[in-house]
């Protein structure tokens, strides 16, 4: 037996959703890859089959790369590190309370990210990491729900490895 190729979809995955289930067959949906000098990502994916606004997205960051500040006021992240590690810092500008973690292979788990907190993420060690994360908002490039400021921008956040 040779297996097909399934079918592909461009219109989007609520469309191939639908067609995958009245046909019931699987569908293939294509999506772009975003690069920069900081790394890769892969957006959208699973818009509006999980929830009325969210959003799953997967991001690959070089080795050295500082991804930070910014913050939302309507969404909450929930971020996954799946290979690699990232350190996160999270800082709350009211009281000047900053976290810190290193999530990533090692230490598996989600750090979920609340409205109206700065955050950011920082590779650890020489190799890629790479982040899966949904957020419950999707991105509206009309209307970002997105602040940010520069990655030095809160003073003595230590960003860089600590030894000791």
């Amino acid at each position: 037996m040779k297996p097909s190729k399934p079918k592909q979809c461009d219109t989007g995955l609520v469309d191939a959703w639908e067609a995958a289930k009245q046909d019931q067959e699987p569908v293939f949906v294509p999506n772009a890859v975003y690069t920069d000098d900081r790394g890769w990502s892969i957006m959208n994916q699973m818009q509006g089959v999980m929830a009325p606004h969210g959003q799953l997205n997967f991001s690959m960051q070089y080795p050295g790369v500082i991804k930070a500040w910014h913050r939302h006021q309507l969404q909450t992240d929930f971020w996954l590190c799946l290979t690699g590690h990232i350190k996160v810092g999270v800082f709350r500008e009211t009281d000047t309370q900053a976290w810190s973690a290193v999530i990533g292979e090692k230490n598996p788990g989600v750090m979920i990210i609340p409205p109206s907190l700065w955050h950011g993420a920082a590779t650890v060690g020489p190799t890629t990491a790479g982040l899966l994360y949904y957020v419950t908002h999707a991105y509206n490039p009309k209307k970002p729900d997105e602040e940010r400021r520069k990655h030095d921008s809160v003073p003595g956040f230590p960003w860089e490895v600590q030894h000791g």
